[in-house]
């Protein structure tokens, strides 16, 4: 893991090392290996441009460290090269790392970049990537379009029992606030019967409930 975290991170300097190596080869040694480095380069070359650093980005975030993500994001120079699965993922991982910064029009910015990305591969994110839209026009206060995007991505699917239900318990807010008590308490047992397991999603569950006791209808 260790080699593939420095192969992935200096991805560069041993392509330039490669094609050194193989211009060395044919000047000293043989052919053969020389053209084994020029294929080795040319296919870290095509990793280095399609892939970039996601790998290492993506550990990163997960061991919660999102200065060392970013710092490794910041490696990837032509975003655009990506290939589009992967692009569609750094364009979101973008947008989740500006919200937590609380920069709204650069996460906006990016969700949105990621939405465009089409592919048969990225359908399974267009769920994920509506549901941010949402969450990030609720925070600037768009209640009508978050909504919106909320059911957009419900309908698209959103893969992970616990962000479906963190959109079902959002779009049960917004309905209750809006005095759709019927149409709230339907998205509240939707969350619920998801039976998430994520201690803030539980948290907001057991509050919502005690609000869905008091609602009429």
């Amino acid at each position: 893991m260790k080699f593939l975290r420095f192969y992935i991170l200096y991805r560069l300097q041993i392509i330039i090392a490669l094609v050194v190596l193989g211009v060395l080869s044919h000047l000293y040694l043989d052919a053969v290996t020389a053209w084994i480095c020029y294929v080795f380069a040319f296919i870290s070359l095509l990793l280095y441009f399609m892939m970039g650093t996601m790998r290492v980005v993506q550990e990163a975030v997960s061991d919660g460290d999102v200065d060392l993500a970013m710092t490794y994001m910041n490696k990837i120079k032509f975003p655009r090269l990506l290939f589009k699965p992967i692009r569609a993922g750094y364009y979101m991982l973008q947008s989740n790392l500006s919200m937590a910064s609380n920069d709204l029009d650069k996460a906006e910015a990016n969700i949105r970049k990621s939405l465009k990305i089409k592919s048969k591969i990225v359908g399974d994110m267009e769920g994920a990537n509506l549901m941010q839209l949402g969450f990030i026009e609720l925070k600037k206060g768009n209640t009508k379009q978050g909504r919106l995007h909320l059911m957009e991505a419900v309908k698209a699917g959103i893969p992970d029992k616990e962000n479906l239900a963190a959109a079902y318990l959002q779009l049960c807010n917004i309905e209750a606030q809006r005095m759709q008590y019927k149409i709230a308490k339907q998205y509240f047992k939707k969350a619920k019967d998801l039976k998430p397991k994520n201690e803030e999603i539980v948290n907001q569950v057991k509050q919502m409930e005690k609000q869905i006791n008091r609602m009429p209808g």
